[in-house]
């Protein structure tokens, strides 16, 4: 051996340069989490953090879904099931729609998915080709944009605000497609995260019927149903059957780590779905399928919970006014409050890390759900205990103090 260069079976030169990283790998961070990941960093070193940055239940799942759990491990071994899920859990699910709202659906237009989450990229995969663009409102959930991102699409901003009650219209949905020949779908979660509105019944139904009109994908984000303070959600199936319905049982059923949600498609759309999911994820996790079913019938646990969600957006939306935290979007639904500290900061992720660290509580800066306005806005998520939320307050009633 001479030297320090080694040939290749091919003949070329062995080389020190390393690939690195794909470009669709190149998204922004999901902001909370890496808040979430801090806030364990300092809870792990002894510290006490309030959480009100992440969407979680602070309750556990239901009893029946654990039990249900417990048989399904203690019947033997949890393969494999089919790729859109048990057919039990489908048929329930269907069941669901005519109980809640009143809209029949056929058990076969439902596919189960590994969370919401999976869902969204089935959808986008299935709805959407490269270079094609979908409608989100701004603010939004963020992971929307970088899932589209990753996958070679597109997306273009809905803009709100307190003149169209922080949720989309009809007319800037269109102004969007008239001015982007590209736009394939509209995508809307009512209520809304980070800011808790609402669509109107009729809102949504037009909505849904323009884009059907249109020729655009419509996929309504409804995880938060089940969550509202102010009026019933409406589902777009009632005004559509051509919507795309995304849901899942982590938020009303209080579910995040069990991974497991649904679509609801139009007929047409089921084999592809399949396909996908087949090859992606082959099916969805067996034992929270199990729990999931089981999950249906703990409505009156369910409810408890959403009087705990109840009575800390009451404490919280009357707490933090008094302290000037008291620029807050309306709030209709979900378990955030999504509050302007435009007249304390300009940099919403440095003041989320000063709360943290000054005062112990973590929250989820603007710029995670608006890149560009979202520099003067936090979000609190009141999903915790209402002791919680009262030692929020008292933290950050004495930070204020403090800073001011």
């Amino acid at each position: 051996m001479q030297g320090d260069d080694h040939q290749s079976p091919a003949g070329d030169v062995d080389s020190v340069r390393r690939r690195t990283a794909s470009r669709r790998s190149n998204i922004d961070s999901f902001i909370v989490m890496d808040v979430m990941s801090r806030a364990a960093d300092r809870e792990a070193t002894g510290s006490s953090v309030i959480h009100m940055e992440v969407g979680q239940p602070g309750t556990p799942a239901p009893f029946a879904a654990r039990e249900a759990a417990k048989r399904a491990i203690d019947s033997g071994a949890l393969g494999y099931t089919l790729a859109l899920g048990t057919s039990p859990l489908r048929e329930r699910i269907a069941r669901h729609y005519d109980e809640t709202y009143g809209v029949p659906i056929d058990p076969q237009r439902i596919v189960v998915t590994t969370g919401s989450s999976a869902g969204f990229v089935l959808a986008f995969l299935a709805l959407f080709d490269e270079g094609e663009a979908v409608a989100l409102p701004q603010p939004g959930y963020p992971c929307y944009r970088h899932i589209l991102t990753s996958l070679g699409q597109r997306w273009a901003a809905i803009e709100t605000g307190p003149e169209t009650r922080w949720m989309p219209t009809v007319d800037r949905i269109r102004a969007l497609a008239d001015a982007d020949p590209g736009l394939a779908g509209v995508l809307i979660a009512s209520p809304a995260n980070p800011t808790g509105t609402m669509l109107e019944p009729e809102r949504l139904a037009e909505i849904a019927r323009f884009c059907e009109r249109r020729g655009l994908w419509f996929i309504s984000d409804e995880i938060y149903h089940g969550l509202t303070y102010t009026a019933k959600a409406a589902t777009a199936l009632a005004a559509s059957d051509e919507a795309i319905v995304i849901n899942s049982f982590s938020k009303y059923f209080s579910m995040t780590g069990w991974r497991v949600g649904w679509m609801i498609v139009p007929e047409r759309l089921v084999r592809p779905i399949e396909r996908l999911a087949q090859n992606l994820y082959i099916a969805p996790p067996a034992v929270s399928q199990a729990a999931a079913l089981a999950a249906f019938d703990a409505r009156d646990e369910l409810e408890r919970n959403v009087d705990v969600y109840r009575a800390n957006r009451a404490l919280l939306l009357d707490g933090l006014a008094r302290i000037g935290f008291d620029h807050i979007v309306p709030a209709d639904g979900a378990f955030y409050l999504y509050v302007d500290v435009g007249h304390m900061t300009d940099d919403s992720l440095a003041f989320a890390g000063r709360l943290l660290d000054e005062a112990g509580v973590a929250v989820t800066p603007g710029i995670d759900f608006d890149p560009v306005r979202g520099r003067q806005f936090i979000r609190f998520s009141y999903a915790r205990s209402t002791a919680d939320m009262e030692e929020a307050l008292r933290r950050l009633a004495a930070w204020r103090k403090a800073d001011v």
